[in-house]
């Protein structure tokens, strides 16, 4: 691979995953990646713009941004980009009524939306709420449409928490998906329209943003498609095997999102 200076150069703005990069999740609110906190804040400080790019489907964004807060990150809702959000927007704009099978956590986003007599379904990371019978419900509901569609707030695998790795939205999505015969409408990474969102919100072209996460494809190779550069960081749900991904080559792998930040501040914007 090139030089850092050369893979690093002219980057104006930074996007930033949330969990596995910032820290890792847990019912005790979870526990900040060493060094993240003070990371963060040297990025804040050094003229860089920097957004939150996450698929968190758990919490809404003022749940998560206060659960930051509490360990220590400089971070404001505003600032986030979240799958939920814009799921809503899109609602709103086709007049969908969807059977919502999400976390109770993130129901409060879609308040004011019609319910009644669904036209799609909302697929999230509803944790113990993925029972057979509510799966089932959803694959009833798309079965019954003319033109079934499925709304997933992204396509991640799993994810880790303090206590290991754990299951995620797209493994319950591949299931409807196969079972219904369709492709889901992904909203959330690795979605181009939510990348062309946060960098909207980022105010910087492709071009001149680079994506830290730890997800080689959803935040890797996402970002890569929309033309940005993208660092993946050897913590959260990074494997070694993700260095000879068959598909995904990141411009760069770090140790943590500290050492990305010593890369980006001696490199861009040059």
């Amino acid at each position: 691979m090139a030089a850092w200076g050369e893979r690093l150069a002219g980057v104006r703005g930074v996007l930033l995953d949330i969990s596995g990069v910032l820290y890792d999740g847990g019912e005790d609110g979870g526990k900040a990646i060493p060094g993240s906190v003070e990371a963060v804040a040297r990025l804040k400080q050094s003229g860089l713009r920097v957004r939150f790019c996450t698929n968190e489907s758990q919490k809404t964004r003022e749940a998560l941004v206060r659960q930051l807060r509490a360990l220590g990150f400089d971070v404001s809702e505003e600032e986030v980009t979240a799958p939920a959000p814009a799921a809503r927007q899109l609602l709103r704009e086709r007049s969908l009524r969807p059977h919502l099978l999400v976390h109770d956590g993130i129901r409060s986003e879609f308040d004011g939306i019609d319910t009644s007599n669904p036209n799609c379904v909302v697929l999230g990371d509803a944790g113990d709420d993925f029972s057979y019978r509510n799966m089932n419900a959803a694959f009833q509901v798309l079965m019954a449409l003319q033109e079934p569609l499925l709304i997933s707030l992204g396509t991640g695998r799993y994810y880790k928490e303090t206590s290991g790795l754990m299951l995620d939205v797209g493994a319950y999505m591949r299931a409807l998906e196969y079972a219904c015969g369709i492709s889901a409408h992904v909203v959330g990474k690795p979605s181009p329209e939510f990348f062309q969102l946060a960098l909207r919100e980022l105010g910087v072209g492709a071009h001149q943003a680079v994506m830290i996460g730890d997800d080689i494809v959803g935040d890797v190779g996402g970002a890569q498609r929309c033309g940005m550069r993208a660092l993946q960081v050897r913590t959260g749900k990074f494997r070694p095997s993700d260095e000879q991904h068959p598909e995904v080559k990141a411009d760069g792998h770090v140790d943590n999102l500290a050492e990305a930040v010593d890369l980006l501040l001696e490199h861009a914007a040059r």
